[in-house]
């Protein structure tokens, strides 16, 4: 069997924090407007994040911002880097979902996780120690709803008799399902129950279990995927195109650091020492930028990339010229370098 091949896509978050001078509307339609460009120039994938109760608006609704790109877009894939399954009731999610992939042709994945910031399990009033729990019977749901037979489940927070959704998936056993890992229980988690893998931090903690534990219950890892977002700025004049980003950026560190903060775990992913699995920005000309992304994907055995779209506070259309020089630059040349491996 050969590997998967290499895919490239965008990632969007809808932030738009106070004070920007944007109005949220102007947000939702530049990154609507600039995904129907990057499905036009070739691109893979689109991934959306969630999270609540943040004043910048970060997207708290991943499903009706999937399905308003869905209707506007003709070949691009749709998915989650994350959705956070305990906030969702499984059931009404594989429907919502299925729902998506009719509309969308066959078009939608679906990356869960478990969530960590407690300012939104606090909110919903969901007690955070059960969000191990709640991912695992959540994906037994979805697995068991996208079968398309009838099923009755007793669980420890659902319990759902003799049904069976409808309409079914395009895709046989319903979209592809990843599961994101920052720590090696939750890489082994993903490897056990055979999903495709989000990492986040170092390599000993979230690949290399990844991978133990897909060999262990007899599975090859090779064909699976491994994705990660990462910013990336083709440009010809880094310091000019860089310094409206750089301070999006640091202020998306500030808040994943407060949040991080607060849950009381310890994370890696932020990290520069150690194998961490880099999420700096990548930031130069077509040639510098290919290297680079090339070396990024063997060094980490990554089958999927998925650049920055928006930056908070940003006009959206900004990364446009980039976006375009990477579709139509950079992803020929490394595509065919790298699926010809």
């Amino acid at each position: 069997m050969t590997r998967p091949n290499f895919r490239c896509g965008v990632t969007y978050d809808f932030r738009n924090p106070p004070g920007s001078g944007l109005t949220d509307t102007a947000v939702y339609r530049g990154i609507l407007e600039q995904a129907v460009l990057v499905d036009q120039w070739g691109f893979d994938h689109i991934w959306l994040t969630e999270h609540h109760f943040v004043d910048d608006g970060y997207l708290p609704s991943p499903m009706v911002a999937a399905a308003a790109i869905a209707a506007r877009t003709r070949h691009i894939r749709i998915s989650t880097d994350i959705l956070i399954l305990p906030f969702h009731h499984p059931l009404r999610l594989a429907e919502d979902w299925a729902v998506l992939d009719v509309l969308s042709g066959g078009r939608m994945e679906l990356g869960v996780g478990m969530g960590y910031a407690a300012h939104e399990f606090r909110g919903f009033g969901i007690d955070r120690k059960q969000r191990r729990s709640r991912t695992l019977e959540g994906v037994e749901v979805l697995r068991r709803a996208w079968s398309g037979e009838r099923f009755t489940h007793r669980g420890t927070h659902w319990t759902f008799e003799d049904v069976q959704v409808w309409p079914r998936p395009v895709q046989p056993g319903g979209p592809p399902l990843w599961m994101a890992a920052m720590t090696a229980a939750g890489a082994r988690r993903a490897g056990r129950l055979g999903l495709h893998l989000l990492p986040q931090g170092e390599r000993h903690a979230v690949l290399d279990p990844w991978r133990e534990a897909m060999t262990a219950h007899g599975r090859d890892p090779d064909q699976y995927r491994v994705g990660i977002i990462r910013g990336v700025l083709v440009t010809d004049d880094p310091e000019r195109d860089w310094l409206p980003l750089r301070a999006a950026e640091r202020y998306k560190a500030g808040r994943y650091a407060e949040w991080i903060g607060g849950s009381g775990d310890s994370y890696t992913f932020m990290s520069t020492e150690g194998d961490v699995i880099s999420q700096r920005w990548l930031i130069g000309d077509t040639a510098t930028v290919t290297a680079a992304l090339r070396q990024f994907v063997l060094d980490y055995g990554l089958t999927d990339v998925a650049v920055i779209g928006n930056c908070p506070g940003v006009p959206v259309d900004r990364l446009n010229a980039s976006l375009e020089r990477l579709a139509r630059e950079v992803l020929p040349v490394l595509r065919a370098a790298i699926d010809g491996l």
